[in-house]
């Protein structure tokens, strides 16, 4: 240290200024990065779409394939979405709050969607419930249809998305511990009590995150979906599959329109995910 201190200021200043420089040169790369796989592939969507008018863009919306495929989305979503919500917060108590056989295993099958392709998800539907499945010929026998319908694309959406609110909520009751849950119940708190008034309070901002992107995935989902749709316009086609036959027909200016409707999507996604994450860290500081 003392050697250092010898050191004239004209040698010690320029490797200060070399270290100073690294984040800016850090930030350059992450801009650069940013701007050619996220900002420019956005600017595309929305110049494509808009490129022959606004008359364009609003007919190729409002057209009925366009709508079903729209309704069929949020559809989906609807139903996933509270439904992984249900999942993730009983998983995620459960995994955080008690010791039970098997909780390794449930953990492993919770990130079983985050491993296995979201094709072959469909297809393992398609193998259970399809025509020639396990259960296929004796749904068709009660006029059930689940493959090439709504059922299979709520399931193959709920597969690949359960994940989310589950792997948001564990970690963060598991960081609060025990200690309030167990004062609760020497108060004579019930479990339903227990959950409502205690733990998820604590946890509401990680959840609505959760939600959040659960939701984006859902509305976003292409390979399961595509899988156990059958692509029937109008009817099995999500807004992802209606914006690839689009685009496979050459209808460049109405697959452009309807991508454009999920980045703003992914938009107003990212808004709420960065206003969720300023509310948790102003709980924190305070």
């Amino acid at each position: 240290m003392a050697a250092v201190l010898d050191l004239p200021m004209s040698v010690v200043r320029p490797r200060a200024r070399r270290v100073a420089g690294v984040p800016v040169a850090l930030v350059g790369i992450a801009l650069a990065y940013l701007t050619l796989f996220l900002f420019l592939p956005l600017f595309a969507v929305f110049f494509e779409a808009l490129r022959k008018g606004w008359g364009v863009y609003a007919a190729a919306v409002a057209d009925a394939d366009a709508w079903a495929a729209i309704r069929l989305t949020l559809l989906a979503a609807a139903i996933a979405v509270p439904a992984n919500l249900v999942f993730g917060v009983a998983a995620a108590w459960a995994i955080a709050k008690f010791d039970f056989p098997g909780k390794s295993v449930l953990i492993t099958l919770i990130d079983l969607p985050f491993s296995v392709s979201p094709v072959v998800s469909g297809l393992i539907y398609v193998l259970v419930f399809g025509l020639q499945g396990w259960f296929g010929p004796a749904l068709a026998d009660h006029g059930v249809k689940v493959i090439f319908a709504v059922p299979g694309i709520v399931l193959a959406t709920i597969f690949v998305t359960f994940p989310f609110i589950a792997r948001e909520l564990i970690p963060l009751m598991q960081a609060q511990g025990r200690e309030e849950e167990e004062a609760a119940v020497l108060l004579g708190a019930n479990a339903w009590h227990l959950l409502w008034r205690v733990t998820l309070p604590n946890v509401k901002w990680g959840l609505l995150y959760g939600v959040i992107l659960c939701n984006a995935r859902a509305m976003g989902e292409f390979g399961a979906v595509s899988v156990v749709s059958g692509h029937v316009r109008g009817l099995t086609n999500t807004l992802p599959l209606h914006i690839e036959i689009l685009y496979n027909e050459y209808q460049f200016a109405g697959a452009f329109a309807c991508a454009s409707l999920l980045a703003i999507l992914a938009l107003v996604t990212l808004v709420l995910k960065t206003w969720v994450e300023s509310r948790v860290a102003r709980e924190t500081v305070i």
